[in-house]
């Protein structure tokens, strides 16, 4: 009989949870559109779990361009009103207003800075913080780091980043290793940082 694989406790028992524990969350992303992306994800999140936006992701990626920061950032009073039509996506004018406002800031980064990911990684000096969690009463909301980011971010006109925000981003792209330590996808984890030569900050 195959053993159960031990996990991070918040998935539950949703599939989709599940899945995204299992397979994304955690795994070092460096790819420019794939981080902006997912900084529009983790900014829609705000006051909500993260299920209801996981729930909603392909709608996102559908009613925003595939989530492009190019197009977005050529979105017109009407099609931010088509926008809060859709029932797909969270339909929040302050949310929606900001996807395009990041989108237009994302640019401008681009055009100063050359890479939206050395800009992100730079505030965990390009390396993988790996903590070292060992209950649910470890997780922490915010660190030095997503302080500074969001500090960052804010003043080159990004909405919807303060630091509880960027903390989970920071989590969910791979940024910081966040996976209890018996939680099966630390050790790997470790290795996908590796895989890619990321270097490791073990805390």
């Amino acid at each position: 009989m195959k053993a159960e694989k031990h996990r991070c406790p918040w998935p539950g028992s949703d599939e989709l949870y599940i899945r995204y524990h299992d397979k994304e969350w955690g795994v070092p992303e460096q790819d420019d559109k794939a981080l902006f992306a997912k900084l529009i994800l983790d900014g829609a999140q705000a006051g909500l779990s993260w299920i209801t936006i996981l729930r909603r992701t392909q709608h996102y990626f559908d009613a925003f361009d595939g989530l492009d920061p190019e197009k977005m950032a050529m979105y017109d009073a009407a099609k931010i009103e088509s926008l809060l039509q859709n029932e797909g996506i969270i339909r929040n004018r302050l949310k929606v207003n900001a996807a395009v406002t990041n989108a237009q800031a994302y640019l401008k980064l681009i055009e100063e800075e050359g890479s939206f990911r050395d800009y992100l990684w730079q505030f965990t000096n390009g390396k993988v913080i790996v903590n070292h969690l060992r209950s649910k009463e470890d997780y922490r909301a915010t660190s030095p780091e997503s302080d500074a980011m969001s500090k960052a971010l804010k003043k080159r006109g990004f909405k919807f980043v303060g630091s509880t925000i960027c903390y989970a981003f920071m989590q969910a792209v791979g940024m910081v290793n966040d996976h209890l330590v018996t939680c099966f996808r630390h050790e790997e984890c470790i290795k996908a940082a590796q895989k890619t030569g990321l270097a490791l900050d073990i805390q």
